[in-house]
């Protein structure tokens, strides 16, 4: 089974702390790295996930599975609600994760599912 990947915005800073050094964004990468523990999932830092107006962001994809993405993060409440999900979705063959199954901080934040790009050939695709 693919990895899990965890791309998390590490310029992000809530509009009251947008000159915190480290960012929350950085804070948050560390508190959902130092609990997710398992090389199921692999954590990757992104130095800018253009959605400056919504920080903290987070996006939760792998292999031929949807990608759900997350702004409005509180940093230091969403890492365990994150690692939680994080494995939701690794165990569904697609990605998909119901809404009641959430982790209740996330059901408070912007939530985007953007659908997976399917398994399809290029001579296929026409291109």
């Amino acid at each position: 089974m693919p990895k899990t990947i965890l791309s998390i915005c590490t310029s992000c800073n809530q509009a009251d702390h947008k000159r915190q050094k480290p960012s929350q964004g950085s804070q948050l990468l560390a508190q959902v790295g130092s609990l997710i523990g398992d090389p199921d999932f692999a954590i990757q830092p992104v130095g800018c996930m253009w959605t400056c107006d919504k920080a903290c962001s987070v996006a939760v994809t792998s292999l031929h599975k949807c990608t759900w993405y997350f702004t409005e993060l509180p940093p230091t409440e969403s890492a365990a609600a994150l690692v939680d999900f994080a494995r939701l979705y690794h165990e569904s063959p697609d990605g998909s994760v119901d809404w009641k199954e959430f982790p209740e901080p996330l059901k408070q934040v912007g939530v985007i599912w953007i659908p997976g790009i399917p398994a399809i050939s290029e001579s296929a695709s026409g291109y």
